[in-house]
């Protein structure tokens, strides 16, 4: 069977042939040397139409490896890396035994022995949007849900951000996605590379507030925030809202990166809990950053390094306000709290950090306070007599003494002497 070079090229030959083309015209037109078009003719003239065929076809490449070494690297597929996409397997074949195999060729080896099928995605067709052009000028963060360890250990939640403009990825694992995971894991980004301009977010209850706007706010224009929208703002950080998984589909996809990469990394590992995992990350967002990462399209990093003196304990927790009591106690999340400082005033602040400790605060000022844990009772107050009991007796002139009740009732006209 002739390929369809070979069927153009075995055309032309034959026009040489049949003395409609020279050798010259038919070299420009299959961009072939004048040499090459002479040999082409003279092997087809002794070989017939087969003569065009490439002399190497059907037989083995020079440079191809060993079968011992293809065998080899399908066992340790099988045992090591069953799951595996061709790309990330060929770089653990390299990493972990020295074996430096294409993932092209890994991924031929793997369909012929029917270890890998391809798959073909058909989604709908979307706009790509730019990246923007700095570092630093817009982060993404989310939260992906995944069974991260597989089994083996709890469910748990990757808190992740990447920017925008280079990819550089950073993450953390907690039990769950919330406003405390989700302030603790943007303090350590900030604290790691500084403040980004701007934060993508979507419209969870974490980072969009779903209650509606209080009178206030409607005259003033305002929206209510979240706790975690009202921190940013206090950081000077745009809180950007996405209305679909799709707009911020750059975090989409490094969340679909790692449920493959992170979660076999992690396998071979045999990590079972978050501590484990989040020691991992620390070592593991380098190399994933050298490999994933590009280059900014614009010169300069836009993120602010952390003002001196800023307190990141009471900007990044929840702020909770609380009516004193006349005894001096809070109530706050299931939980009373006794003063011990003489204060006068009406409310004070909550202050929940993610490290679970509580701070009350009066007009900025830290309070001391110890937890209450049974609430002490009233003593009811019993009346004090002083002597017998008093018995009031009527005059003898006194109205009811005379009362009756029909024909000879009581007539307050009728003096009541009269009637003794």
């Amino acid at each position: 069977m002739f390929r369809q070079e070979e069927l153009k090229r075995l055309h032309v030959i034959r026009k040489i042939l049949e003395k409609v083309l020279k050798q010259v015209e038919a070299a420009k037109i299959l961009s072939l040397s004048y040499r090459q078009i002479q040999r082409c003719v003279q092997r087809v003239k002794r070989e017939g139409d087969q003569g065009i065929v490439h002399k190497s076809r059907g037989k083995a490449s020079n440079r191809r490896l060993a079968d011992r070494v293809k065998e080899r690297v399908i066992k340790l597929y099988r045992k090591s890396y069953k799951g595996f996409g061709p790309t990330l397997a060929s770089e653990k074949l390299l990493e972990g035994h020295g074996l430096s195999v294409s993932d092209e060729t890994l991924r031929k080896w793997l369909l012929q022995s029917g270890d890998w099928k391809k798959v073909r995605r058909k989604g709908v067709h979307r706009q790509w949007r730019e990246r923007k052009g700095h570092l630093g000028e817009m982060v993404q963060m989310d939260g992906s849900h995944h069974d991260w360890f597989e089994g083996r250990g709890p469910a748990c939640v990757l808190m992740g951000c990447i920017d925008d403009a280079t990819g550089r990825a950073f993450g953390r694992f907690y039990g769950y996605e919330g406003t405390m995971p989700a302030m603790d894991s943007f303090r350590r980004y900030i604290q790691r590379w500084g403040i980004p301009l701007s934060v993508y977010l979507d419209r969870h209850t974490t980072y969009k507030s779903p209650a509606k706007p209080s009178i206030e706010e409607e005259l003033e224009g305002r929206e209510p925030l979240s706790e975690f929208e009202r921190a940013l703002g206090e950081l000077g950080v745009e809180v950007i809202h996405a209305y679909s998984a799709q707009a911020k589909g750059r975090i989409e996809r490094l969340f679909g990166t790692l449920q493959d990469r992170l979660v076999k990394e992690m396998r071979l590992r045999e990590i079972e809990s978050i501590e484990e995992a989040n020691g991992f990350l620390e070592e593991y967002w380098p190399i994933y950053n050298r490999r994933f990462a590009v280059g900014a399209r614009e010169e300069g990093d836009l993120h602010r390094s952390l003002p001196r003196g800023l307190n990141l304990d009471h900007i990044l927790c929840v702020k909770t306000g609380r009516a004193l009591r006349n005894d001096f106690t809070v109530a706050y999340n299931k939980k009373l709290y006794q003063i011990e400082d003489p204060i006068r005033v009406g409310q004070v602040q909550v202050q929940e950090r993610a490290d679970g400790s509580v701070v009350i605060l009066s007009k900025g000022r830290s309070l001391k306070y110890r937890e209450i844990f049974t609430r002490p009772m009233k003593e009811k107050k019993q009346p004090v007599r002083t002597g017998p009991k008093k018995t009031t007796v009527p005059p003898r002139d006194h109205y009811w003494r005379n009362f009756k009740f029909g024909k000879g009732r009581y007539d307050p006209g009728i003096s009541i002497g009269s009637k003794l």
